[in-house]
């Protein structure tokens, strides 16, 4: 299964498809690249959710360790990228404008 979409969306088809193949118990792993894309946020919950039907969560590629400074910058980015897509729509220009407007806070 794939998605084109936020691993902060949780509306996505594929994510609802996989949550049905877990609680039917067709499935015995799920295996995910990244944790992030399964989910930006809350993956612990997933797992334990998915563990109670006998599912467990591989993730290929483990992650750098990250301090929590960089940890903090790369989920602000990704709220406020989620948030700006929204209301200017994820191609617009009004959106890459508020995406670089934060980086540039942040880094500063």
């Amino acid at each position: 299964m794939e998605d084109v979409a936020s691993g902060l969306n949780e509306k996505r088809e594929s994510l609802s498809k996989l949550f049905n193949l877990v609680e039917r118990r067709e499935i015995g792993a799920v295996i995910v690249a990244f944790k992030d894309r399964l989910t930006r946020f809350g993956f612990s919950y997933l797992e334990r959710y998915f563990s109670s039907y006998g599912v467990r969560i591989e993730v290929v590629n483990g992650e750098e360790p990250k301090d929590a400074y960089q940890e903090l910058v790369e989920d602000l980015i990704a709220i406020v990228t989620s948030f700006a897509g929204k209301p200017y729509g994820l191609r617009s220009h009004k959106y890459g404008k508020v995406v670089e407007g934060v980086k540039q806070l942040i880094a500063e």
